[in-house]
């Protein structure tokens, strides 16, 4: 989550841990500096976007590890 201050419209901080633990300008933040002039940035569709899930989706009760009809769709990826 990157944080904006309010009056300068300047990025603050970011809570991923290339910012948190470098204290660096990182790519979250420079996604949200490139964000379109209307202020918004639909790059990660929400996971609860039921348009991009797919109707054999099993990901429930396998806590953070995806379905397979999930990752054949690109909607969410294997861990590493």
């Amino acid at each position: 989550m990157v944080s904006i201050d309010d009056v300068t419209e300047e990025l603050m901080a970011c809570t991923c841990p290339h910012h948190v633990h470098r204290t660096a300008f990182c790519k979250h933040m420079a996604a949200v500096e490139n964000a379109t002039d209307d202020r918004t940035l639909n790059a990660f569709p929400s996971e609860d976007d039921n348009e991009t899930k797919p109707e054999d989706c099993d990901c429930d009760g396998l806590g953070d590890f995806p379905c397979w009809p999930c990752v054949r769709t690109g909607r969410k990826k294997l861990p590493d």
